[in-house]
């Protein structure tokens, strides 16, 4: 049960108001992965920004099993199998962004695209997390069982050889 595994991986861009480099982002993550995001919408008006409901400002894409861990190797490579101990959070999530897709390997530049970035999210789980979603008694996941900075550290480093950085 002390297992810890990866739960999904989520590709990120966010794009703004422009529509322009929205489609950018859908084709690069497209191409990136093989399989096609999802656009996300706002959900509040910022008068500020020019944003409204029902607005697309960015493009996402989750991967999960299999799938999920081929393409986390080729973009640990594209950090040079490194990251930051900033990257990990206290309950178990690692996120880090790549400027330049360009990075990853066999990923070729695409003059439509030009050079733009995008965000990973890893999310890790043990087995028993369940619980917190299930419909029926849903519980918390206990402290004891939930996964420290320290544990993520020791599985991103044992399962991916990463070196992880002050």
């Amino acid at each position: 049960m002390r297992q810890i595994s990866v739960e999904k991986v989520t590709l990120n861009i966010g794009a703004g108001k422009d529509q322009a480099k929205l489609e950018k982002g859908m084709k690069l993550i497209n191409s990136i992965s093989g399989y096609k995001p999802v656009k996300t919408f706002t959900k509040k008006r910022i008068q500020e920004w020019g944003l409204r409901p029902g607005l697309p400002i960015g493009c996402k894409l989750t991967l999960r099993k299999k799938n999920a861990l081929e393409l986390l190797k080729r973009l640990f490579e594209a950090k040079d199998n490194t990251l930051q101990a900033s990257n990990l959070d206290n309950e178990g999530n690692i996120s880090f962004g790549i400027n330049e897709y360009i990075d990853v390997p066999g990923v070729r530049y695409d003059p439509d695209i030009g050079i733009m970035g995008f965000q990973v999210c890893i999310t890790l789980r043990r087995n028993g997390f369940r619980i917190k979603r299930r419909v029926m008694k849903r519980r918390t996941i206990p402290k004891k069982h939930r996964i420290k900075k320290d544990d993520a550290i020791n599985f991103m480093k044992n399962t991916f050889n990463l070196k992880i950085g002050e």
